[in-house]
């Protein structure tokens, strides 16, 4: 039976997952929510090299993206940053929407699956 990985898990979640090479994070938020979504979108981004980094992978093997913004309204801006992120032609299959966040001051939730 393959081994299941959690890294950092709790009651509630873990911040990855890894099983047969794939990897899936929490939905990561900024840790400085002081800044404008730009900013909390590469605060996220630097979180998430970190997480695929932790699990041997980098997001040259991104297979998908969940995005969600607090105001859609800021899609632009997070597109930005986000397609900055991005190694040329490595964009993976996305979704982003407008929601609803636990914290009113988070302004961008990212949520990746990849693999190794």
């Amino acid at each position: 039976m393959s081994r299941i990985i959690r890294t950092e898990a709790n009651q509630i979640l873990a911040k990855v997952v890894e099983y047969h090479g794939f990897i899936y994070t929490q939905g990561v938020v900024a840790t400085d929510l002081s800044g404008d979504v730009a900013a909390q979108t590469r605060d996220v981004l630097a979180q998430i090299d970190a997480l695929l980094e932790d699990h041997g992978t980098d997001n040259t093997r991104l297979l998908q993206a969940q995005i969600w913004l607090k105001s859609i309204d800021d899609r632009a801006a997070m597109n930005e940053v986000w397609s900055a992120w991005l190694p040329e032609g490595g964009a993976p299959a996305r979704a982003c929407v407008e929601a609803k966040l636990a914290d009113p001051r988070y302004l961008v939730e990212i949520m990746i699956t990849a693999c190794r």
